[in-house]
């Protein structure tokens, strides 16, 4: 579970490195107007709300940051990336998970295993989205695994033989 978080990050990084840097912060048509550093922005702060909870196991990704620097500034965003990268790895144990529903406040009980799932997961759904304004943008060639979840890539695999 974390090899595949911190292999799918090393993969993310990679391909921001060769993105061209206009693009980046770009207002993207096909994206709803928003930038391909928003969506960037938006899974780093998703995983940095669950590694700066672990300590007192209370996580809300409803009051996260939203550090525009990291949807303006790609250098920064790629050091943020490291930054889970090298702090993602903790013992499992229970954290409570709130949420922000309408006017009302609603606490579950999960685990950090769980919660690291969950943003591998929901870096893998952005991904997908950062696929399509790259390909808005550019020619940039891309894996063909960015973006898509571990288990279709198998499944694709298993259709083949």
């Amino acid at each position: 579970m974390f090899r595949s978080s911190i292999d799918t990050i090393e993969q993310f990084k990679e391909i921001l490195l060769q993105l061209p840097e206009e693009c980046y912060a770009q207002s993207c048509e096909v994206l709803s107007n928003s930038t391909i550093g928003q969506h960037t922005r938006h899974i780093i702060e998703l995983y940095l709300c669950l590694i700066n909870g672990y300590d007192g196991a209370d996580v809300s990704y409803d009051k996260r940051e939203r550090n525009h620097k990291i949807e303006q500034e790609l250098t920064f965003a790629i050091e943020q990336l490291e930054r889970i990268q090298s702090t993602l790895e903790k013992p499992n144990k229970t954290v409570k998970v709130t949420y922000e529903l309408g006017d009302s406040e609603t606490r579950l009980e999960s685990n950090y295993y769980r919660e690291v799932m969950y943003n591998l997961e929901h870096t893998i759904h952005h991904h997908a989205l950062i696929k399509v304004g790259i390909r808005h943008f550019s020619t940039m060639e891309l894996p063909e695994s960015f973006g898509v979840a571990p288990s279709t890539m198998q499944h694709r695999a298993a259709c083949v033989q």
